[in-house]
């Protein structure tokens, strides 16, 4: 169901999770109760209009913030109510009653985790009864769907609550994380990593360290000093999914309570999380600091129950918790789990040892009241102000403003730990002076405001390579414990060279660097690729002719190029092995491979990229420049025909700009539409044509502008 989900090693977890369920009965799953004339009569506490673009995209308007909120559910889930649906059994740790064993893993990590529960107990002392009522609005909205659309909704999952979305965000900061791979990692048949020894002394330091990234997102702004027409400029190119609970969706939300956003979110989210209001603009992008610390446990001897620290016996803390498995129908097997914690946080038994995980963001609450700030903030030092909140856990972020300011932030949630230990490494669990409880300061946080280039660009990389070298923070002002990544992408190297190529950027150079589609000379992948001019081949052999073909390369990923398919084939294997923290592998059966799968699908080594690359979606099938790791990001999987079916990296593509003036123009393109999982729909792939030609659609910015194209509008409530 959720790519972050099914990122759970399932077959790793149900072993033990099965190991004790056989002598247990069938049950029958009883939903709780739908009160469908509830749902009804909460919309009317709602006054919402929803204009839709010729796009199809909603524009959203309220007199309140919870109107808008209302109708952004509402409308979202016009589009996609399966995926929204879909969303709630997650919330609550049901996955296995909806999706068998595919969904036990991650409810045993939810209930683990003590997530559904902290929520209930603890939420109200962290959110205001103003952003409640938010939540619960976008709720309502969705509960006014399913009660209008009964023949879509399974009832066993409504209504929607303000603690399913609370759930959903404390869970969904920590699977984007990607904290899963710290439990995976335990479950190997011995210790995957030493253990840390003591140092000399043990002041606080600031660590931060970097262990991977996933696919990875692109967001570049230029001040008025750099454009050559004095305009300040933002794209907004995060990458995820094409499809699915974290695929990108527009839409754009106003009230007269100084909400107005438009952007893209998620499923389940009632704010946007990339986009712009008349005032300021920011992008999102994947960084990955060092939030998790991994603690080995020392049991004591004389009580199997029990753990040591510091010198004392403590108890473990142990709760039952019920796992539900699907059988058939609304059948399922009950089956109890034992979890464990202690102070560091929940614990784990395996083979080699009992283990605890600290995670900074677990049992954070306060991440929707961030979003709303973020949205309703309309200047830089607002914007500071709500990021200086640390709620969100990490991501990076590139703004830019109408006052022709850019800034950015390498944002986390990072731990102040004892200097000196080898964090890395698992952590020996008796000592209490190991189990960190504050933060990094947000002023500590690698920031840049206003550099002399006028650019910024984030692309995964270091956060010491953002602009020009002479603008870019030291790297020796920063302690060498903190471990700051220093890893480079090749969209930063690119985009980074563009950036500089020229003193004063037109609009047309800027938008160049979001659709460039070139490996870098210096990049990994182009040194990978070039191992096979080394070698040595027959010259009429398939090896060889393949040898002729990558030394014509010219690195790039257009439609007309002919060496791009075997290029592309052979980098991929790095980039994978790259993204997994693991070596590059060696090259020539690599090679070999790809020759005899361009032969086997295309009867040539030399296919035209445009006949490779594809967009797929219903009848769509057209042909796309582009790949993995370039600033034009195309992450495909091949089809049955050999095709690569684009399914990850460039979707919602957002550009916003101020005239010298300050007076904006904004522009998007999503890579289907506006209604991508409804096939019924003319917005079900509408933009698609558009993407594959790297075409942005100009945006409505004010009600009248919506409604002087073509249009359609519904009011909410609807008469009963």
């Amino acid at each position: 169901m959720m790519k972050w989900v099914k990122r759970i090693a399932v077959s790793v977890l149900l072993v033990a999770l099965l190991a004790t369920s056989a002598s247990l009965a069938l049950q029958l799953w009883e939903g709780r109760h739908w009160d469908r004339s509830a749902a009804l009569d909460a919309a009317d506490t709602y006054d919402v209009e929803i204009i839709r673009d010729s796009f199809g995209v909603p524009h959203i308007y309220g007199q309140r913030d919870v109107d808008a909120a209302f109708g952004l559910a509402y409308a979202h889930a016009q589009d996609d109510f399966k995926t929204m649906q879909g969303l709630i059994p997650f919330y609550r740790g049901q996955l296995g009653r909806s999706l068998g064993m595919d969904g036990l893993a991650i409810d045993f990590l939810v209930e683990w985790l003590d997530a559904r529960a902290h929520v209930v107990n603890h939420l109200d002392k962290q959110i205001t009864p103003a952003l409640r009522a938010h939540l619960q609005a976008y709720a309502d909205g969705v509960n006014y769907y399913a009660a209008l659309n009964p023949d879509e909704m399974n009832p066993a999952y409504f209504p929607m609550t303000v603690e399913d979305l609370a759930t959903g965000f404390s869970l969904q900061h920590l699977l984007f994380y990607g904290f899963e791979s710290h439990v995976i990692e335990l479950f190997a048949d011995s210790p995957q990593r030493e253990l840390a020894h003591p140092p000399a002394h043990s002041p606080i330091s600031r660590k931060i360290g970097a262990n991977g990234l996933p696919v990875g997102s692109n967001a570049f702004a230029v001040n008025r000093h750099k454009s050559a027409d004095g305009a300040t400029r933002i794209v907004i190119n995060s990458h995820q999914p094409l499809t699915g609970p974290v695929a990108w969706y527009e839409a754009h939300v106003k009230s007269q309570e100084g909400w107005d956003m438009h952007g893209g979110l998620f499923p389940g989210s009632p704010f946007i999380s990339k986009g712009f209001n008349p005032d300021i603009g920011w992008g999102v992008t994947v960084n990955k600091p060092d939030l998790v610390d991994t603690y080995k446990l020392t049991r004591d001897p004389q009580n199997d129950d029990h753990y040591m620290l510091d010198g004392q016996s403590l108890p473990l803390d142990k709760r039952t918790i019920w796992l539900k498995l699907k059988i058939i129908g609304n059948l399922f097997i009950p089956i109890p789990r034992t979890a464990l914690a202690s102070q560091h946080g929940p614990a784990i038994e395996t083979n080699h040892g009992t283990y605890a995980l600290r995670f900074a963001g677990h049992k954070e609450l306060r991440q929707p009241a961030q979003w709303l700030a973020m949205n309703k903030a309309r200047s830089l030092e607002e914007f500071k102000a709500a990021m200086a909140m640390q709620a969100i856990v990490s991501f990076n972020f590139v703004y830019a403003d109408a006052s022709g300011n850019v800034y950015f932030l390498h944002n986390g949630k990072i731990p102040e730990r004892a200097a000196g230990w080898d964090w890395s490494q698992y952590l020996p669990g008796d000592r209490s002076d190991l189990i960190w409880q504050n933060q990094i300061g947000f002023e500590d946080m690698p920031q840049i405001t206003n550099p002399a280039s006028g650019y910024l660009l984030s692309a995964n990389q270091t956060p010491f390579n953002v602009t020009a070298k002479a603008d870019n923070l030291r790297r020796a002002d920063y302690a060498e414990s903190l471990g700051f990544q220093t890893r480079m992408t090749n969209r930063a190297d690119q985009g980074l060279a563009m950036l500089a190529a020229k003193a004063r950027m037109t609009e047309t150079d800027f938008l160049a660097v979001k659709w460039d589609k070139t490996y870098h000379p210096q990049s990994r992948a182009r040194r990978y690729v070039n191992q096979i001019r080394s070698l040595e081949f027959d010259a009429d052999s398939p090896q060889g002719r393949g040898q002729t073909l990558l030394n014509s390369w010219d690195g790039t990923t257009e439609l007309d190029n002919r060496a791009a398919a075997l290029a592309v084939c052979l980098l991929s294997a790095e980039w994978k092995a790259e993204q997994k923290s693991k070596p590059a592998p060696d090259i020539l059966p690599v090679y070999d491979d790809c020759l005899d799968d361009l032969q086997e699908h295309f009867g040539r080594l030399d296919p035209l990229w445009s006949q490779v690359n594809r967009l797929r979606h219903g009848t769509a099938d057209l042909a796309l420049g582009g790949g993995p790791d370039v600033l034009r990001a195309i992450y495909g999987i091949a089809d049955p025909d050999g095709r690569l079916k684009a399914v990850a990296g460039d979707g919602l593509v957002v550009y916003s700009q101020w005239d010298k003036n300050g007076k904006q123009s904004a522009a998007m393109v999503h890579n289907f539409g506006a209604a991508s999982t409804r096939p019924q729909s003319p917005h079900y792939a509408d933009q698609a044509p558009l993407f594959a030609a790297e075409t942005f659609r100009p945006i409505a910015l004010t009600r009248d502008d919506v409604l002087a194209g073509p249009h359609q509008i519904e009011r909410l409530p609807k008469s009963r």
